[in-house]
């Protein structure tokens, strides 16, 4: 028996948080994921957070919290829509092979390769032969990079449908983010019953030990950010022990022949 329900059958999470309680939690997350990558700079490690979910679901606002006070050379955040005619006639998992990270990097991914069992699946842009071998490839492509060190972080994120609803026409009334809205838009969400059961099969048949899936299920906006966060948190710092970094004797020398500069007992 499959552990995941249809999406819209999963309870939403409510908050209640106080502006103070949030900004306050939202703070110690942000200062965690910066220790974590600041960890793997030094030991090299590498990590992909991909994330999917409805349209207006909030993934942008999530993302942006996730960057916020990271070390901007070493993370990407990568957008994805429609492959270009050169990505078309490639295998629909070279654009990602392409973007894995490089030792010491994270790779944020604002959709995903899913994309092939989603909407390619179901607007018809793949064969039906395509999109059904696609899981035990998406698969296998998760499973070597995660021999290889790679950490995953999966993050699906669900809003009900007339929270949706909501969101979209809030864009819509609002000039500065109306670019946020296409006429795509409104097909897929006319769509949902169809894209419930393609979510439904991917968890089914992607949630792996390697690479599972995590599903935040909210209309608030707040619970979503600090929810992913924490997830991301939680994984990238499994087995991880922050300590403070020692300061390099030849730093200290150069720091001292340059303007007198001595370390104190206390930062040693």
């Amino acid at each position: 028996m499959s552990k995941w329900p249809v999406l819209d059958k999963i309870k939403l999470i409510d908050s209640s948080l106080t502006d103070e309680e949030y900004e306050r939690r939202l703070k110690k997350l942000q200062n965690q994921l910066l220790d974590l990558q600041v960890h793997h700079l030094r030991t090299g490690g590498r990590a992909i957070i991909g994330i999917d979910g409805w349209d207006a679901a909030g993934k942008g606002g999530l993302i942006q919290r996730l960057v916020f006070g990271l070390e901007p050379r070493s993370v990407q955040v990568w957008r994805i829509g429609a492959p270009t005619p050169e990505e078309q006639g490639k295998h629909f998992l070279w654009r990602f092979w392409d973007r894995v990270p490089a030792p010491r990097n994270w790779a944020i991914f604002d959709r995903t390769w899913y994309g092939r069992v989603l909407v390619e699946r179901i607007e018809g842009f793949c064969s039906k032969a395509e999109w059904q071998r696609a899981y035990d490839e998406i698969n296998e492509f998760e499973k070597t990079l995660a021999d290889s060190g790679v950490r995953f972080v999966k993050l699906l994120v669900h809003v009900s449908e007339e929270e949706q609803k909501k969101r979209m026409i809030s864009r819509l009334e609002k000039p500065h983010k109306r670019y946020k809205v296409g006429v795509e838009d409104f097909r897929n969400i006319a769509k949902r019953k169809q894209y419930l059961e393609a979510y439904k099969d991917m968890l089914d048949k992607t949630d792996t030990d390697h690479a599972p899936w995590h599903v935040i299920a909210t209309d608030d906006k707040r619970h979503e950010r600090l929810a992913g966060l924490e997830i991301v948190v939680d994984i990238l710092g499994r087995g991880v022990k922050i300590a403070p970094q020692e300061l390099d004797p030849e730093v200290a020398a150069g720091a001292f022949k340059l303007w007198g500069w001595k370390p104190k007992k206390d930062e040693k």
